[in-house]
């Protein structure tokens, strides 16, 4: 009986570790995994051939020949102004998007989570119902409504408040509004979780100590909604600095952004391996900075502490 509870005990251990090596597997194989070919084919040169790319190593009958390694492709990317203005672009066109994103998300996130339980699980799931709908046709159905035939224009028109049609779509107004709509949830969800848990017994404490409502929301409720807030605009500004869909959609030719510049890169001009390097300093361009702030909370707290 003792050997066979102890076997039983085994095997849930080993069930136990693979569950929890199950989520770094995972993390290898659909993101180490890309990342280490990406930044392969970025030390590469182009070629035309298929694959368009110089083989990292070549080997011979007798085994390795030669290591082929270049850093022409960074240093076309660092040269050319073209790239600087995308990079800088994408982070403006990312952080407008996320800030305008929480100023709209905060207070429905608050709002959803003063409200009682059954009314808030309606609330919560019309705001995750837009995900079961296809992203595509979600950005396809803002180009109807944008347009300059399109519902607004036509209900503006109707209602006598313009008297020609406004200029809504290819523009960098359209990629914005295509932004926070995609991306609103994103916001919301990690902020709702955030305020749900927040102790009232400390906002009921400031206001018997007389504290107005606006006081008590700066000193208490806005510092306690901290780690929802940074959540928030971490899932909301990392996507969009690589969003494709929305600015080749909605936005005009003017509207740089890493996304479109890595499809034409990678489908029209061929040139994997500058593309390859394109991604690989975006992706330190948006780890760099979380590693330092990381880094800086866990002294921050270690300080505290």
């Amino acid at each position: 009986m003792t050997r066979h509870k102890h076997n039983r005990w085994d095997g849930r251990r080993r069930w136990l570790r693979w569950a929890l090596i199950t989520p770094y597997l995972w993390l290898t194989l659909f993101f180490l995994a890309p990342f280490i070919i990406i930044l392969k084919i970025s030390f590469a040169d182009p070629i035309m051939a298929l694959p368009p790319f110089t083989p990292l190593i070549d080997w011979a009958a007798s085994g390795l020949d030669r290591i082929q390694v270049t850093l022409d492709n960074y240093m076309f990317v660092f040269a050319d102004r073209y790239y600087a203005t995308i990079y800088l672009n994408s982070v403006k066109i990312a952080a407008i998007a996320t800030l305008i994103t929480l100023l709209i998300g905060y207070p429905m996130a608050y709002f959803i989570a003063q409200q009682p339980s059954g009314r808030r699980n309606l609330l919560l799931l019309g705001i995750i119902l837009p995900f079961w709908i296809s992203f595509l046709l979600r950005v396809y159905a803002w180009m109807g409504l944008l347009s300059s035939q399109g519902i607004i224009n036509n209900l503006l028109l109707s209602i006598g408040i313009i008297d020609k049609p406004l200029t809504l779509l290819y523009n960098d107004f359209a990629v914005y509004v295509g932004l926070v709509y995609s991306y609103l949830p994103f916001m919301i969800l990690p902020l709702y979780a955030n305020l749900e848990h927040l102790d009232l017994d400390l906002n009921d404490a400031a206001a018997d100590l007389g504290a107005r409502n606006w006081q008590v929301f700066l000193d208490i409720t806005l510092p306690l909604s901290t780690p929802g807030i940074i959540a928030g605009c971490l899932l909301v500004f990392i996507p969009g600095m690589g969003e494709f869909i929305i600015p080749a959609l909605l936005g005009g030719s003017d509207t740089l952004m890493i996304g479109r510049a890595l499809w034409d890169e990678f489908f029209i001009n061929r040139d994997w391996p500058v593309a390859s390097a394109v991604s690989i300093v975006l992706l330190l361009i948006l780890v760099l900075p979380m590693m330092w702030f990381q880094r800086s909370q866990i002294r921050q707290s270690g300080e505290s502490a």
